[in-house]
């Protein structure tokens, strides 16, 4: 409803009225004309409708390009990055694996009945690898190297950060307190 007593709605339903330009083209076309002609040309007589009184605003870019730079000619090569073997088929595998671990690890502890350190202390690890991992890809997808180098290394080393104090807290949760197994199971059957 408020739409309706928009500005800009307001000037686009003013402009989209006939104007005398658009009734004198009408006027002009006699009624014999209009039998005789196909429907394909009729519908050529502009229309008082206008599609862009369905808009609801102006088409705006929500952040301003980054720097536009072209580096070389169309002729040079594309430079080739010097293979990484983690960066590679290794990588995809170790996160496929993690992630796949993760399903029997969170389940082993409830599933037992038993709440052992170690397999408490795995699960936290898994947990911090594969929420950094998908972070970390979420930081070079989003931020590229050669646009935004300042950004992306503020943003990697403050997932790097981020993830150590995360470390250190579930270290502590896990020797000082009653670990995370135990805290999920009080707060589910609390």
């Amino acid at each position: 409803m408020a739409s309706i007593v928009r500005p800009s709605l307001l000037r686009q339903a003013c402009s989209a009225a006939p104007t005398a330009r658009m009734l004198s083209t009408r006027a002009s076309i006699n009624a014999s004309q209009r039998i005789a002609q196909p429907s394909f040309v009729r519908s050529a007589v502009p229309t008082p409708m206008k599609a862009a009184a369905f808009h609801a605003s102006a088409k705006r870019a929500i952040l301003p390009p980054g720097p536009q730079h072209v580096e070389g000619t169309a002729n040079d090569p594309v430079p080739v990055p010097p293979a990484e073997p983690t960066h590679g088929s290794y990588h995809w595998t170790f996160e496929r694996i993690l992630a796949a671990g993760l399903i029997p690890l969170t389940v082993a502890p409830f599933a037992a009945g038993t709440q052992h350190p170690v397999l408490d202390a795995t699960l936290c690890a898994s947990l911090l690898i594969h929420s950094h991992i998908g972070f970390d890809s979420m930081v070079i997808d989003y931020i590229p190297k050669k646009r935004f180098p300042k950004s992306r290394a503020l943003f990697t080393w403050g997932l790097r950060a981020g993830t150590v104090v995360v470390a250190i807290g579930l270290y502590e949760f896990e020797t000082n307190d009653v670990g995370l197994t135990e805290a999920i199971k009080r707060v589910w059957t609390a």
